[in-house]
């Protein structure tokens, strides 16, 4: 397994820092992704190296969909979304834990939460030309508490992708 950083400060940087991860494996790849990253995979997902994709509750859009028109459509849960003066997005630190990392303990998600990196904004009003679901076998894990992207979303874009779905595992059990 591979991870790709991608730096949110813009659609096209995120793909090409994944395309500089695909480029540097030697054999076929499926691509996974959460959330905002869904949008990545669907657009370098049509790379030869490519074999499948696999979403974690993630955006799927379609040819002129966007993340922010879809979120219109479908709305999500969280009340905890900041913008900053210059175009970026976070979410609020003391909400976090509610809205976006519900299964990590109290500690881990606060440190996710202030180790959070803002995303560009402009990112979500981007539209993918050739989504690789299209011609790509893709899998769709859809988590029936999503407060980010509205579940009924989740399973729209599992469905008219001919995702197999599979289920979430059952929480971890917490050791003390």
């Amino acid at each position: 397994m591979v991870v790709a950083q991608h730096p949110l400060n813009a659609f096209d940087n995120d793909v090409a820092a994944l395309k500089r991860v695909l480029d540097q494996q030697t054999g076929p790849c499926i691509l996974v992704a959460h959330s905002y990253g869904g949008s990545i995979i669907a657009d370098l997902g049509n790379d030869p190296k490519v074999s499948g994709l696999m979403y974690i509750a993630a955006q799927a859009m379609d040819v002129g969909e966007t993340q922010a028109g879809n979120g219109k459509r479908y709305p999500p849960a969280y009340k905890s979304l900041l913008h900053t003066p210059d175009g970026y997005d976070y979410i609020e630190p003391e909400r976090f834990a509610a809205d976006f990392a519900g299964d990590p303990d109290a500690d881990r998600a606060n440190f996710m939460a202030n180790a959070q990196v803002p995303t560009a904004n402009a990112v979500f009003h981007i539209s993918i030309a050739r989504p690789a679901w299209k011609t790509k076998p893709s899998w769709y894990m859809v988590d029936q508490s999503d407060r980010i992207i509205n579940p009924d979303l989740e399973r729209l874009y599992a469905k008219r992708s001919k995702s197999k779905t599979v289920k979430p595992p059952a929480p971890a059990t917490q050791c003390t």
